[in-house]
């Protein structure tokens, strides 16, 4: 049996604490910590649409990411010229996380836009982001709505809640919830989205150092199934069980 360095079980998160309101100048802002992993999330309203979804009667729903200089063990340099590959990855598979639960029909023609900002990384911050970001999402979705109540088409915006969380295998054996630590070690990786239904919206796994067998991948995404309910319980802690 694999010893985690912070002495967790195989099939424990790490500990979690959500703050919100961090930023009081946001539509809505929590700041998310898993262990030593600190992400601030905030929300923004826009009134306009990307030019392409003009006339369809439709909004947007997308997500900013980004790493702090000192948020790792060495300086990261600020993205000033653009995006690099890796930050445009994350930032696509948050929003479309997002976006896998919204019906943007019911949101009218106007945009959210998430920031995910790194303060601190020790693993899983894609991850993270994505349940900070459905919290900040769905909050500013329930303030808009109860102050502009008539700007709104009817319906439901969110349809369902959504979390994510890693899992890999070390040494053999499955573990929830990676550090950066275990991460690096691992010989698989993955990363897995899920609703509160147990649909998947996104699963992302890769063989790092070694295959993995079908019995393996049933075992990971049972851990992130367990990991991906306890995350959303905590979700419905903040913002009940009523979807804007």
């Amino acid at each position: 049996m694999t010893t985690r360095t912070d002495g967790r079980a195989a099939d424990q998160l790490r500990t979690i604490k959500i703050t919100e309101d961090f930023v009081q100048s946001a539509e809505s802002s929590f700041l998310i910590e898993v262990g030593r992993t600190r992400i601030l999330c905030c929300a923004s309203l826009e009134e306009e649409i990307p030019r392409w979804l003009k006339g369809k009667g439709q909004g947007w729903v997308t997500a900013e990411y980004s790493l702090l200089p000192r948020s790792t063990g060495s300086r990261v340099k600020r993205e000033r010229n653009g995006a690099s590959g890796r930050t445009q990855e994350i930032q696509r598979i948050i929003g479309r996380a997002l976006r896998g639960v919204c019906d943007l029909t019911a949101l009218g023609e106007r945009s959210i836009v998430i920031d995910c900002d790194v303060i601190e990384a020790d693993g899983g911050t894609r991850t993270a982001s994505i349940v900070g970001g459905y919290l900040a999402l769905a909050r500013a979705l329930q303030k808009m709505k109860g102050a502009l109540p008539h700007t709104f088409p009817p319906g439901q915006v969110l349809k369902s809640f959504v979390s994510a969380v890693s899992v890999g295998m070390h040494e053999g054996n499955p573990l929830l919830d990676l550090c950066y630590v275990e991460d690096s070690a691992a010989e698989v990786d993955m990363n897995v989205v899920m609703t509160d239904s147990g649909d998947f919206v996104e699963i992302q796994g890769t063989g790092e150092e070694a295959v993995f067998t079908r019995t393996q991948l049933d075992s990971m995404l049972g851990l992130a199934e367990k990991g991906c309910r306890e995350l959303i319980a905590i979700q419905k802690s903040f913002l009940g069980n009523q979807l804007p």
